[in-house]
């Protein structure tokens, strides 16, 4: 029988993982597909856009709750640096409280949401304040669900874009995995300077990486999460601090909160947070393609190892002790941001791992129901 991640597939579904098994395996052929459908939606998608982010008084929010806010967090400083609008990621669970530190009446607004199903109480929320708050506001909906509420809103409001990913990518699991990569790929796509036919390439050579990635991972990853830890942290400069932050949330939510994780930067790490390192904690360290960054990296890299306190310590990257040569990076543009998706590929194999490890059921680890894969249980207030 034919092998996922060091399982057969009876074996995944009777521990009830087979879904997100599935999801982590096939984003090499959903990021293809993606890149299919972004020959024909990029234009499109340019010409809502128009020349909005070579405007210095535009204002770009990429907002979202949970991993769709890390997605956003993952791609704004790049997209900052490109252009002369202001981008900057806000969560929606920031914008509903304190939406008078993020919005500006009098500047154009376009809010860039990021949504695995579009039916989030605060995804919807954040464009009704929107709407009511910034007169001739715009919206780009990234998101995965043809038939979320915010996918319909496009249907007759020429004020908003909405940017489907393949159908595949919206996860049946608990847990954001194929969703979380195709819409950073996808905005990435959409709203960088570059052209189109350059950035879909990315994506295409992305794919390749990933089917290399998971072959060659999949055993040492399986192998490292056969071992039982109290804690993982997960660290990463510029854009991977946000790829951290999406790599500590897996760990927490696929094991139910009973492996706890954190995030940081490999220099903000030395400021307090190295407390928690101790003898069943597991760090991992994504390396930056980026040469100073990474001799930061390594730099800590040494001291813990040389401190000799935690599990294990290993990093994730080109070179790395779980990556790929970086003989294969290729195309130069494959910056952080871009890489981010495929090192995630990684943290998601030992998450779901880790789970089966506990004895949960990784397509749903609540069980309860106190965490639920579409939020429950929020008012919304005016």
């Amino acid at each position: 029988m034919t092998q996922l991640l060091q399982r057969d597939r009876q074996s995944w579904s009777a521990i009830g993982g087979l879904s997100t098994a599935e999801e982590i395996a096939q984003q090499p052929a959903v990021w293809r597909a993606l890149a299919a459908s972004l020959e024909t939606e990029l234009p499109r998608v340019a010409a809502f856009l128009g020349d909005c982010l070579r405007n210095p008084a535009q204002r770009v929010i990429l907002t979202g709750a949970g991993s769709s806010a890390y997605a956003g967090e993952i791609i704004a400083d790049t997209l900052d640096a490109a252009w002369p609008a202001r981008v900057r990621a806000v969560p929606t669970t920031s914008l509903l409280t304190h939406a008078e530190l993020y919005l500006d009446p009098a500047s154009p607004t376009l809010l860039v949401s990021f949504a695995r199903s579009g039916d989030s109480p605060e995804s919807v929320a954040a464009v009704e304040l929107l709407r009511t708050t910034v007169p001739g506001a715009r919206f780009l909906h990234v998101t995965c669900n043809a038939d979320g509420a915010l996918a319909r809103q496009a249907n007759d409001d020429a004020q908003v874009c909405t940017l489907l990913m393949p159908a595949a990518s919206c996860d049946r699991g608990f847990a954001m995995t194929s969703s979380f990569t195709s819409m950073v790929l996808a905005t990435l796509c959409a709203l960088s300077p570059q052209p189109a036919a350059a950035s879909i390439e990315q994506v295409h050579q992305l794919a390749a990486l990933a089917e290399q990635g998971l072959a060659a991972w999949s055993t040492p990853v399986a192998e490292l999460a056969a071992q039982r830890v109290e804690r993982v942290v997960y660290l990463g400069a510029g854009p991977l601090e946000a790829l951290a932050k999406e790599a500590a949330l897996k760990i927490l939510e696929l094991t139910a909160g009973q492996v706890q994780a954190m995030a940081n930067t490999p220099l903000g790490f030395r400021h307090g947070p190295k407390a928690a390192v101790n003898g069943a904690t597991l760090v991992v360290l994504f390396h930056s393609a980026k040469a100073l960054a990474r001799r930061y990296d390594a730099d800590l890299l040494a001291e813990l190892r040389r401190d000799g306190i935690a599990t294990h310590c290993l990093t994730v990257g080109w070179d790395a002790d779980i990556g790929l040569p970086a003989a294969d990076s290729g195309n130069a543009g494959l910056t952080d941001a871009w890489l981010a998706p495929l090192w995630l590929l990684m943290a998601q194999q030992y998450a779901l791992h880790q789970s089966a490890l506990l004895g949960l059921r990784p397509d749903n680890p609540f069980a309860g129901g106190t965490v639920n894969r579409v939020v429950q249980g929020v008012t919304i207030y005016a």
